[in-house]
Parts: structure tokens; C-alpha cells; sequence
């Protein structure tokens, strides 16, 4: 349907098509020709056309998953500001440039299929197409968030993800805790001891010293003016219970904390019965699943093997212990912004917002930006989106900020235009 959708808005030069590599997700490829034929640019778009599942459809009352409701210029509805908007922007951004008559280079839109499970098939696509993209100048990825619905919002870092399980292992069977408590230790207590070698509990400060990173001066800087910018919205903008406070009132470093720093998050546990059914046992084992946010330039690898190292040398009384890595992702960071793009990005958010951009670290993945970075390093990256403050990506009452996503596409637009002018003078 979106593939239709594209074709019916009749872009001058473009040819499309719905590829399905053997068993792989499908991929939409648009190639786009050059306004000029001489202009020998190319330009990469990236969007996504998966979406998470609902994790409830118990959204807020008249709203639904998927059942679109335009509300106070919000399209409420799973998955529209990730990333179902991003094809729709794309488009609109190449089209009213030649309705205008403004010349932009040759552009090819990549629209996966598979981004929410990690891109495992994005790598086959891209080399599949390798021909066809050629050594894009600039990639811009329209699958990121925005600090407020004020400004154009360029990401300029992205943290990496090394996720796995620990599991601890005490006792072959399950004993009475009557008999068995205060003579063997329990599997949940090594587990906190073992946490407790790589996290401070108190404080959250990770200590395995392979997952830091020094935080380059300039970005630093940028961290400060976001942090002007975003305000309290840095946390308030999260569902805290009454009477909560994050772990410090300095936006500046909840901000640091979030881009820069390394973050420890157990996000499931096994071996645990519900508590309804929770008998007097002490239990065989845990296993918990840890997700380990890393800041850009740290190695993945390497910090999984220290990891390895420090969660299971000298197990506590004896225990089988076993550190399992599932993902280990590097994270990302955009190289610095040339001055035709500096421009360019002050330009498109002054004409469309009536304010400067701004720049910010994200503290999430995009797995494959890395990747991109690597295979065509003369590139310039705009990496942007309309997941601004309560758009609730992944969650319930979803919604895309329509008047935000306007500006966006307009911001782009301009950006390609300007990208155009400026190789033209090469």
C-alpha cells in the first residue's frame, strides 16, 4: 500500500520496487535521478515499515492500536512516528522540491523492513544494492527522536547495546527454606553480589572500566545547551510515581548519563514463580537478562569479554555461574558537521521553527548507523525524527505530532536542497 502510495505521487525520475531476498523480510528501494544529469551526488534515505506489537490495547478512552484517531493535531496509532511516517516524508521532501523547480541530487530511499528486530537483514540489502547506492555524500535517517516540538533535532550520537543472561546455579533440586536458609546461600543473593561487581547500587555508576569512554569536549558542550533547552522535560517527560526524583536534579548530567555513560537495566528474570504461587523453596537458580547500554567508541566485543571476566572469576560459594551474550552492538557517533551542513540545518529549523537546531546524543540503538559510518565514511549524516517528548514509541497512546512532522519534512527538503547547491559548486 505505501509502495503504491509512493508511486501515485508521480516523483520525476523515480523507479521503484518490493524486494524479498530468500528468507529475509522485504525491503522497498527507491532510486531517485538527479535533477541535473551531471550531478554525480547521491544522497541515502533510510525509514523503517515495521512496527512493535502492542504491548496493551488498553490505550487511553476512543484510542486503539490500530485504530487512527486524530486528536489535538496528534495521529494517535501504533507505530506512526516509528516509523511508518518516514517513506510518507521522504517523498513529500523530493516532490516539493520539483514542484518548486529546485534541483536536488540523485536520491535512493531504503524502507526495511526488519529494524525493530535489530536489522538482521539491512546488511544483505545494502550489499545486494551496493552498486546501485554507489558512495552516498550525505545519509539522512529519519527514524530518531526529538528533544521538544520546537526546533530540528539532529542526533549526533547513539549508545550501544550489549544485552545477555546471567544465570546463577546453587542447587540441583529445590530445598525447604526451613531447612536449607542460613546453610546454603541463595541463588538471588550471589546474583546482587555478582551485580554488585559491576554496578554500585547506590549510585548506578557501572564499574567494569572497558565500558566507559572519554566524552569529547565538544560534545560536551553540546550537552550543556541541550540541557538549556530540554529543562526538567528530560525526566518529567517519564511516568514517575508521585513523590520520585531521577538520580540527580543536573539535567546537564542526566543527559551525560544517558548519551555518554554506561547503563545497567535487568529487563527479565526467570527461575522466580509469580507470587501467587510462590512456595516456601529455596530455589535451584535465577537468570536474569541484563541490558548493558554502551557510549559510542567503546569496543563491543571487548567489553563483553570483560564482562564475561568479571561476572564469573570466583564464583560465591562455589556456584555455577554463566554469563550468556545474546547482542553486542557498538554504539554510534556522527562525524562533526561540515559547514555547507552546519548551514544548511541552521537555515531549514530557522525558516520552519523560528529556531535554531539543536544536537543530542541518544541514549538508545539504531544497530546499523554504525555500520553505515564504516561503509561510507565520506558521508555526512542527518539523523533526525519526530519522537519528541510523550510520543510513546513502543507503548501505549502512541502518536505522531503532525505539525512536527510538516516541519520535518520541510527541514529536509531544504537540507536537500542545499546539499544539491553546494556539491554544484564543486
Amino acid at each position: 500500500m505505501i509502495h503504491q502510495w509512493a508511486k501515485d505521487q508521480n516523483v520525476a525520475g523515480m523507479t521503484s520496487e518490493i524486494k524479498k531476498l530468500p528468507d529475509k523480510t522485504p525491503l522497498i528501494f527507491f532510486e531517485i535521478k538527479a535533477t541535473e544529469p551531471s550531478n554525480t551526488n547521491t544522497v541515502l534515505m533510510y525509514g523503517h515499515m515495521d512496527k512493535q506489537p502492542p504491548l496493551t490495547e488498553t490505550w487511553a478512552p476512543g484510542l486503539h492500536p490500530y485504530k487512527p484517531v486524530i486528536r489535538d493535531g496528534k495521529l494517535y496509532g501504533r507505530g506512526g512516528a516509528d516509523d511508518g511516517y518516514s517513506l510518507f516524508s521522504a517523498i513529500v521532501s523530493i516532490k516539493a522540491l520539483q514542484l518548486q523547480g529546485i534541483p536536488h541530487a540523485r536520491i535512493v530511499i531504503l524502507i526495511e523492513g526488519s529494524e525493530e528486530s535489530g536489522s538482521p537483514d539491512l546488511v544483505d540489502y545494502i550489499t545486494f544494492y551496493e552498486k546501485q547506492i554507489g558512495s552516498p555524500t550525505l545519509i539522512v535517517c529519519l527514524d530518531s527522536g526529538a528533544g521538544n516540538y520546537d526546533q530540528f533535532w539532529t542526533t549526533t550520537s547513539l549508545r550501544g547495546l550489549i544485552s545477555g543472561d546471567l544465570t546463577v546455579k546453587i542447587l540441583n533440586e529445590g530445598c525447604h527454606s526451613g531447612t536449607a536458609s542460613g546453610v546454603i546461600p541463595s541463588s538471588f543473593r550471589i546474583l546482587r553480589l555478582l551485580l554488585d561487581r559491576i554496578e554500585d547500587s547506590q549510585t548506578g555508576e557501572i564499574k567494569v572500566p572497558e565500558l566507559f569512554t572519554e566524552v569529547p569536549v565538544f560534545r560536551k558542550e553540546e550537552i550543556k545547551k541541550c540541557s538549556v533547552s530540554l529543562g526538567d522535560t528530560v525526566y518529567k517527560e517519564m511516568a514517575l510515581v508521585e513523590g520520585a526524583k531521577p538520580v540527580t536534579l543536573d539535567v546537564a548530567q542526566l543527559i551525560e548519563n544517558r548519551t555518554w555513560k554506561p547503563t545497567l537495566s535487568i529487563t527479565g528474570v526467570d527461575g522466580i514463580p509469580h507470587t501467587s504461587v510462590a512456595g516456601n523453596v529455596l530455589r535451584t537458580h535465577t537468570t536474569v537478562k541484563l541490558s548493558i547500554r554502551v557510549p559510542p567508541r567503546v569496543d563491543a566485543d571487548a567489553a563483553v569479554a570483560a564482562l564475561q571476566k568479571v561476572l564469573t572469576a570466583n564464583p560465591p560459594y562455589g556456584a555455577h555461574v554463566q554469563f550468556t551474550a545474546d547482542k553486542a552492538k557498538a554504539g554510534f557517533e556522527a562525524p562533526e558537521l561540515s559547514p555547507w551542513l552546519d548551514g544548511a540545518l541552521k537555515k531549514a529549523s530557522q525558516f520552519y521553527m523560528g529556531n535554531p537546531p539543536n544536537f543530542l546524543g541518544e541514549g538508545g540503538s539504531i544497530p546499523f548507523m554504525g555500520m553505515l559510518r564504516e561503509k561510507y565514511p565520506q558521508a555526512q549524516f542527518v539523523i533526525t525524527g519526530v519522537l519528541g517528548p510523550q510520543s510513546n514509541a513502543h507503548g501505549p497512546n502512541e502518536f505522531l505530532h503532525i505539525p512536527f512532522a510538516k516541519q520535518v519534512t520541510g527541514c529536509v527538503a531544504s537540507i536537500l536542497a542545499d546539499h544539491q547547491a553546494h556539491f554544484a559548486k564543486l
